[in-house]
């Protein structure tokens, strides 16, 4: 066989003396192999926990999705990660992993598929918990709420003209993908990412958990909500309920924009799921999440999205939409805060059963 080879081993020997490109690649091969060797073990944390803003030192002291974790969560190690939008921040034993992404489903995908792609870690059997702020339909719930998602659904992909020169008895006017009126059935079936729908056995196993905590009220929420009368879940003090989610890049609000979402939610499930949180990211991080599990990198079964009501997504009977939004602001919104603690107060209720070995999958 050493015969037979020779040949060969002389025509490469040849190639890689004619080929400067060649012999610097086959050198850089060579030293990582040998790296790799010596290197340090993957951390393969637990649960990652998911935020998709914080405002920057130049903002003040004012906390975003982020900070409560880092300091409650004492996510003290700082991985650099400059392919993401922030670096990445464990606890001491690396059991949770979290990351900042950005705002929009844009930052939300680029910024997954490089973590889920980032040779430092083993992310095959990580929960996966989206833990970020919304807004709420008020006919599901309040202010200060917590909803778990099963059903994520994006609200860009579409066609769209504008209302005023829709026909004639059109309640909007936007238009499903490869469509010709809004909510024309039968619904396309090809997968464009406009639904996405997480694991329901864990969904449910994260709402049981923790639907009986007890989450922050204040007067200015309890002020707020009194105006939403002949709404009675507006009305409640904040409670976890399930409900699932709109991702839009557009902020929208509104009682017309609400009853879209609720149809657009209502259309891409087939009835199945139901709207009640609204927010910017998640298909982004969802089809992210869905093609790094086709690689074998992550499993998709255990992806959590947790979503925590900042503000209501309309107005009150007998206010205008502009009046209802002009009030609602970062870091100014009916219950910021309230719904930041609850992000965490709910969130980490799992995170910390999923460490401890709780969990309705297999390990």
């Amino acid at each position: 066989m050493g015969m037979e080879l020779a040949p060969f081993a002389l025509f490469m020997t040849d190639l890689f003396r004619s080929h400067p490109i060649l012999r610097c690649a086959a050198i850089l091969l060579l030293a990582g192999t040998v790296s790799l060797q010596g290197a340090a073990p993957l951390l393969a944390p637990r649960v990652i926990v998911v935020a998709m803003f914080e405002p920057g030192r130049d903002q003040g002291d004012t906390p975003g999705e982020f900070q409560y974790w880092v300091e409650r969560e004492k996510l003290d190690r700082v991985f650099p990660f400059p392919q993401g939008y922030r670096d990445l921040r464990t606890n001491a034993d690396g059991s949770i992993l979290g990351i900042v992404t950005g705002v929009g489903t844009a930052r939300s995908a680029a910024s997954i598929m490089a973590l889920g792609s980032d040779p430092r870690f083993d992310l095959r059997a990580s929960y996966w918990l989206i833990a970020g702020i919304a807004g709420i339909d008020p006919q599901d719930g309040t202010i200060g709420s917590a909803a778990w998602a099963e059903w994520l659904v994006d609200g860009d992909l579409a066609h769209e003209i504008d209302i005023r020169e829709a026909p004639a008895g059109w309640s909007t006017g936007y238009i499903p993908l490869r469509k010709t009126t809004p909510y024309e059935l039968p619904r396309t079936a090809e997968d464009s990412g406009e639904v996405f729908r997480l694991n329901s056995s864990l969904t449910e196993w994260a709402y049981q958990l923790t639907k009986d905590i007890v989450l922050m009220d204040t007067p200015g929420m309890a002020d707020r909500r009194a105006n939403y009368v002949g709404l009675p879940n507006a009305l409640r003090p904040p409670f976890v309920l399930k409900g699932d989610n709109l991702a839009a890049m557009t902020y929208w609000h509104g009682q017309r924009l609400n009853e879209w979402a609720n149809r657009w939610v209502s259309y891409h499930t087939e009835g199945k799921g139901n709207y009640v949180t609204t927010a910017m990211e998640d298909t982004g991080t969802a089809q992210a999440l869905t093609w790094l599990a086709r690689a074998g990198r992550v499993d998709f079964q255990r992806v959590l999205c947790l979503r925590t009501a900042s503000n209501f997504d309309m107005q009150w009977p007998g206010a205008t939409a502009h009046e209802s939004l002009s009030g609602e602001k970062l870091a100014a919104y009916s219950a910021y805060l309230p719904s930041l603690d609850a992000a965490h107060r709910v969130g980490s209720k799992v995170v910390h059963a999923l460490i401890a070995g709780q969990s309705p999958l297999q390990p």
